[in-house]
């Protein structure tokens, strides 16, 4: 059990490091110390929502169907890798730092900035493809222990978000330099492309 769930913890929180817009907005959040709580809480019920339905929807595929795991094993080592190269890309040309707008005095109210968080989760397709196919198929590896595989990658998805928010001010001028950010790339490849050799060795 306590392996599976370090596998879970580890896979979600090396999914959710890559700063995308999601993350960013959760950073600008926190560089305001605004609405932080709601904004990270959106964040991690609603991944929490999407591991849960990839982890319980895929043991039910495998059962059924059982040509369809190894078919989204393939696929989803397919995906990490041309994802990890695209991280390998962006570090090579470099020149990218992230971008911390818009981090005044103003608040914004509290509507704003929960619907924001919840479009920036569920319009994007990454999600998807992170949480419900990418864990419910490596989920499906570990058995009757997916369960806990599945909650430590919820774990992970807490713990990230509300390190992100609450310790943003000491995290954003790390990610704002472009050496910092390529350096995030290259482990963000390295980690994608020994997922995907996990997965092909099945």
């Amino acid at each position: 059990m306590l392996s599976a769930a370090s596998a879970g913890f580890y896979l979600g929180f090396s999914l959710i490091l890559a700063i995308g817009a999601q993350n960013a907005f959760v950073l600008r959040q926190g560089l305001r110390r605004s609405h932080v709580l709601p904004v990270v809480l959106t964040c991690a019920v609603s991944d929490a929502i999407l591991i849960a339905l990839g982890v319980s929807s895929f043991a039910v595929i495998a059962e059924l169907l059982p040509w369809a795991v190894p078919a989204l094993r393939y696929g989803g080592a397919a995906f990490l890798i041309l994802y990890g190269a695209r991280a390998f890309r962006s570090a090579w040309r470099g020149g990218e730092a992230l971008a911390v707008a818009g981090t005044g005095t103003g608040n914004g109210s509290l509507r704003a900035a929960v619907l924001t968080c919840l479009a920036l989760t569920w319009a994007n397709p990454h999600v998807y493809l992170d949480t419900v196919v990418l864990i419910g198929t490596i989920a499906t590896q570990y058995g009757p222990n997916r369960v806990w595989f599945g909650a430590g990658a919820i774990m992970a998805s807490f713990v990230f978000f509300f390190s992100l928010g609450y310790g943003a001010r000491a995290l954003a001028p790390i990610f704002a330099r472009p050496r910092a950010w390529q350096g995030l790339d290259v482990v963000i490849g390295l980690v994608m492309w020994a997922i995907a050799a996990k997965l092909l060795a099945g």
